[in-house]
């Protein structure tokens, strides 16, 4: 059973930055998988960021490209997502996820495993 537990939540002001993280568990470190970073606000679907596969590879939303990081610390079986110049946009419910698979995508749908989130406020 894999486990995720996100952290690094927070409120920051316009144009600050912000650094997420996603200690993983029971997950078989040799077989394909994809990790992956979404968020939510009330009402609105939830928005796929960023991914990373096993190999590295990573894919960004149009929205944060440029301006948010994913990465991985295979040492401490962490996921991180590295947020800059924060908007005021950014405001959502963050998610780590995390599936078996070669090929990565930012689709929620292929995602079957989630952790509890952890609440970004970004203020003005």
């Amino acid at each position: 059973q894999v486990q995720l537990v996100e952290s690094g939540g927070g409120s920051v002001q316009a144009g600050g930055s912000l650094r997420l993280s996603c200690e993983a568990s029971g997950y078989t470190k040799t077989r394909d998988y994809c990790m992956a970073w979404f968020r939510e606000v009330p009402g609105k679907e939830r928005e796929g960021l960023a991914t990373i596969s096993r190999s590295g590879s990573t894919l960004y939303a149009d929205s944060v490209k440029g301006r948010f990081t994913i990465s991985r610390d295979n040492t401490k079986n962490t996921l991180y997502l590295q947020m800059n110049s924060l908007e005021v946009e950014d405001t959502a419910m963050y998610y780590c996820a995390f599936r078996y698979g070669l090929y990565c995508t930012i689709r929620r749908y292929e995602y079957n495993n989630w952790g509890q989130g952890t609440q970004v406020t970004v203020s003005s």
